[in-house]
């Protein structure tokens, strides 16, 4: 059995061991650690086992008959460098985003209820925070976290679910993998780290997300039932 990982949110954000963690093919994608955009990487496994490709470009006989094609090379260049950099910062870097990170949760958790993790206290990526907020709706939290307040028009950019599914209003089929109910996968929203972001910029966000959360409760009936010690697992809802 060849085994084949995604690493595009954490290649250069965490350390991989290839050996140790018996990946024989891994794929990642520069843009993710500031390289250009449209350039990307593939790990095959040469011994034990050998991996084997087969071409899906051909014609010019390229790269030993696997592409057919000239090579971006800018691209290509960019990317080493990127890579040569995160190797470099990865573990100062790391801690900094990662204290944003926990930043933005201890602040929303001291000031909101019913906030729930998705995900691994703590083997994470340190550039993901992924909470779900009962009793409101993603899409709803989203447009509501820029709307304009005291902060102007500061912009935070946010997603209901993964770069992959955000075109979607499905609940997250990951999240629902992780146990998470339908009601609270909805619920939730995706706020991601990089190296440009600070601490100002995270204090503007928790103040926005709990404000949000306060305004759309307050126009939540679920929240006013469960205020009031109703089991909403037990109401029967009827359709109209």
């Amino acid at each position: 059995m060849i085994f084949h990982t995604d690493c595009c949110q954490t290649f250069g954000k965490v350390p991989i061991d290839v050996n140790a963690m018996g990946i024989d093919l891994l794929s990642m994608s520069g843009h993710k650690i500031y390289a250009p955009k449209g350039i990307g990487a593939l790990y095959v496994r040469r011994k034990k086992p050998r991996v084997r490709c087969e071409a899906i470009i051909h014609g010019g006989g390229h790269e030993r008959g696997m592409r057919s094609g000239t090579l971006a090379v800018p691209s290509i260049v960019g990317l080493g460098k990127a890579a040569e950099l995160c190797g470099a910062e990865m573990e100062t870097e790391g801690k900094r985003i990662a204290g944003m990170r926990d930043r933005l949760h201890q602040r929303i958790n001291a000031q909101l209820e019913d906030v729930y993790l998705n995900g691994h206290p703590t083997q994470r990526t340190p550039t993901n925070l992924n909470l779900s907020f009962a009793y409101v709706e993603g899409e709803s939290l989203m447009m509501g976290f820029n709307r304009k307040d005291k902060y102007g028009d500061a912009i935070i950019a946010v997603s209901s679910g993964s770069a992959c599914t955000s075109a979607s209003l499905e609940p997250s089929y990951v999240l629902k993998a992780l146990g998470v109910g339908d009601e609270l996968a909805h619920s939730s929203i995706r706020f991601s780290f990089g190296r440009f972001n600070t601490d100002e910029e995270v204090d503007i966000v928790a103040d926005r997300v709990v404000s949000t959360v306060n305004h759309l409760r307050r126009m939540s009936p679920l929240y006013e039932m469960a205020q009031e010690g109703i089991d909403l697992s037990t109401v029967e809802w009827a359709h109209h």
